[in-house]
C-alpha cells in the first residue's frame, strides 16, 4: 500500500486521541493460532539508532518506505504480527494494518547502538501498563550481559522487575538474551558460540518471580547442529530471531528451517533480512520465511 505521510501528520497533529480509539475497535486475536506457530515481523531497530541493513547505513531512515513494507509484509499469507515501538505501532494503527494481527511492544530501546552506554540497556519505550492500555498481545525486551560490565546487573534487575509486571498482567514477554562483550575497538559483539547461547537461556529463563509468560527470542548459534543442544536448556517456547542482513540469505533459511524442527521452537521474529531482502522483494522474503514454518 501505498503511505500518505500527509494524512498521517494531519492526524497525529489535529486528532492525537485517534490513536487510541484505533487501539481500542482493533479485532484481536489469540497470540497462537491453530497452527501453533508465530511468524512475526520486527520493525524496533530505528529507537535503538540502528537503521543500517547490509552496507546502507540509513536504510531504515525513510518512515514512509519503512511502513510501506511493513504494511505488505503484514498483508502476507501467514504472517501473525508485527514488533514494534510506539511510534512505528501508533502509525499502524493509524492505517488500519494490525487489525486482527498479534501486536508485540518494544520495551527497552535505552542501549543505542554505538554509544558507550549500549549495554545499559534501559526501559525508555513500551511499559507493561501502556501495552495493557492498548490491548496489545505482547512484550519484547532485549538482555545482552556483558561478565565485564558491572552495569549488567542493573539490566538484570530491571528485566526482572519487567517480567514480573508482565506477568501481573497474564502479559506474555519475549526475553532477547544474549552474552554480549566488547572488542578491542569497543564495540560491541554478541558471543554465538553454543556455550554463550545456553548460558544466556539458562540466564534469562529464571529472571522474576515467575515464568509462566516468559517466552525466549533466540538466535541461531554459529554452528546450527549445536541448535539443539542449547535450546534443551530450558522449557521455555522460543521464537527465533533473524539477525543481520547477509549476502547469503538462503543459508539463513536453511539455519531458520532446521532449529525450527525443535520442539520449544515455535516460530520467527524476523527484522531486516524480510523487509529489506538483498532482491528487494519483500513479498517473496517474507513467503519464503512463512514456508519454513
Amino acid at each position: 500500500m501505498s503511505v500518505d505521510i500527509t494524512e498521517l501528520v494531519r492526524l497525529r497533529a489535529e486528532r492525537p486521541e485517534a490513536i487510541a480509539e484505533a487501539a481500542a475497535r482493533r479485532p484481536r486475536r489469540p497470540l497462537l493460532n491453530d497452527s501453533g506457530r508465530l511468524m512475526i515481523v520486527a520493525a524496533d531497530h530505528p529507537a535503538r539508532g540502528a537503521l543500517g541493513v547490509g552496507g546502507n547505513r540509513m536504510a531504515m531512515a525513510n518512515r514512509a518506505d519503512l511502513l510501506e513494507r511493513l504494511c505488505l509484509a503484514l498483508s502476507r499469507p501467514g504472517v501473525d504480527g508485527v514488533l514494534a515501538t510506539a511510534d512505528i505501532l501508533d502509525d499502524l494503527l493509524l492505517l488500519g494494518a494490525l487489525d486482527g494481527k498479534v501486536v508485540m511492544g518494544s520495551m527497552n530501546r535505552g542501549g543505542l547502538q554505538g554509544a558507550s552506554f549500549e549495554l545499559d540497556d534501559r526501559f525508555t519505550g513500551h511499559r507493561p501498563e501502556d501495552i495493557e492500555r492498548f490491548g496489545f498481545d505482547a512484550g519484547k525486551l532485549l538482555l545482552r550481559i556483558d561478565y565485564d560490565d558491572p552495569g549488567s546487573l542493573t539490566t538484570l534487575e530491571s528485566t526482572a522487575r519487567a517480567i514480573d509486571d508482565m506477568a501481573a498482567r497474564r502479559l506474555p514477554v519475549f526475553v532477547e538474551p544474549f552474552i554480549s562483550g566488547r572488542t578491542t575497538e569497543g564495540k560491541v559483539r554478541n558471543d554465538l558460540s553454543a556455550e554463550a547461547v545456553t548460558r544466556s537461556i539458562a540466564i534469562a529463563s529464571g529472571l522474576g518471580g515467575s515464568s509462566a509468560y516468559t517466552w525466549l527470542k533466540v538466535p541461531v548459534c554459529d554452528n546450527p547442529d549445536d541448535m539443539g543442544e542449547v535450546m534443551a536448556a530450558s522449557t521455555l517456547p522460543a521464537v527465533l530471531l533473524g539477525g543481520e542482513v547477509g549476502d547469503d540469505q538462503d543459508g539463513a533459511y536453511e539455519k531458520w528451517r532446521g532449529a525450527l524442527q525443535l520442539p520449544t521452537v515455535r516460530g520467527l521474529v524476523v527484522g531486516r533480512s524480510l523487509l529489506y531482502p538483498a532482491d528487494g522483494d519483500v513479498a517473496a522474503a517474507v513467503d519464503t520465511a512463512v514456508g519454513l514454518l
